[in-house]
């Protein structure tokens, strides 16, 4: 059964254009999918039924997979039997009556303003790798990026003088987000004093390079918000995304309109985006319990 995984795979790739990563997730729940189907010797996807599917959900429930991962993982087999269907491989959808689990919104964690000014003075400037990170840092809370796609920023993609970048998102996507004078700051001061050093006479298309004068990984993205966040004796669980979750609460709690804010995340779908309005309500109950008079 899982030679029908690479074909659809493949279809991701070149008809839909998703990115490494949705495809990596892809594969790892289609194959969750077809060990559970063996596990009941099921041989055949066209064995599979509605109750073999909703009993895969409840498997994983049991195992005390989160609702959303849940939730994840039936919606990469409902369109893997759609693209069966659709290529005959299949003759009927066995997930076409199956709805995908309600769930509650988690809120993402973020850092304040105070936080964030903490941790993205953490870095030494006066040092190669801490004038890279501090470029890193400041580009990352500047526009609202993914890690992943400031990964793989070319250095053609920034344009220092108007301060804009231009950024391919999910699905190859491509937006445009202004940078703000700080980032724009840091990044220069990277460019001119770090990076030629980090490259070593070697060349590189990307903005941001290791140690070794390639291109950083995410990982190392990953590590180094860890390092300074703990520098800074933060005390919030630290996620890649928290300087995007940040960047987006940040601008709605100042007046930014939703449209706007949800252009430079590069969100398909508002409701996306409106997420962030929850935290600003959140903040806002806070703050009235803690003051008002009659709580």
């Amino acid at each position: 059964m899982k030679e029908f995984i690479d074909g659809f795979l493949n279809y991701l790739s070149v008809e839909r254009g998703l990115a490494g990563n949705t495809i990596i997730s892809y594969k790892r729940d289609l194959n969750y999918y077809i060990d559970f189907l063996n596990s009941r010797s099921i041989d055949a996807l066209s064995k599979a039924n509605k109750n073999d599917v909703v009993n895969f959900m409840l498997f994983q429930k049991d195992k005390g997979l989160a609702a959303n991962s849940i939730a994840r993982r039936l919606a990469a087999v409902k369109v893997f039997h759609r693209f069966l269907v659709r290529e005959r491989i299949l003759k009927a959808d066995p997930t076409s009556l199956i709805d995908s689990p309600k769930l509650w919104k988690k809120i993402p964690e973020t850092l304040s303003a105070n936080e964030v000014d903490i941790l993205l003075n953490q870095p030494n400037i006066r040092e190669k790798l801490g004038a890279r990170d501090k470029a890193i840092l400041e580009t990352l809370y500047a526009t609202g990026m993914r890690v992943s796609e400031a990964v793989n920023l070319r250095l053609d993609n920034v344009n220092l003088d108007i301060g804009f970048l231009r950024c391919i998102g999910k699905g190859n996507k491509e937006r445009v987000v202004p940078i703000g004078k700080k980032a724009v700051a840091s990044i220069k001061r990277y460019l001119e004093s770090s990076r030629l050093q980090l490259l070593r006479n070697k060349e590189s298309e990307f903005l941001f390079v290791s140690r070794f004068g390639k291109k950083i990984s995410r990982q190392s993205f990953w590590k180094l918000i860890k390092k300074y966040a703990r520098s800074a004796r933060i005390k919030k669980p630290i996620r890649p995304h928290i300087l995007r979750h940040s960047f987006a609460t940040h601008l709605l709690e100042r007046g930014a309109d939703i449209r706007s804010v949800q252009e430079m995340l590069g969100h398909s779908n508002i409701s996306t985006t409106q997420i962030y309005t929850h935290i600003n309500k959140d903040r806002l109950k806070t703050i009235h319990k803690m003051f008002h008079p009659r709580p």
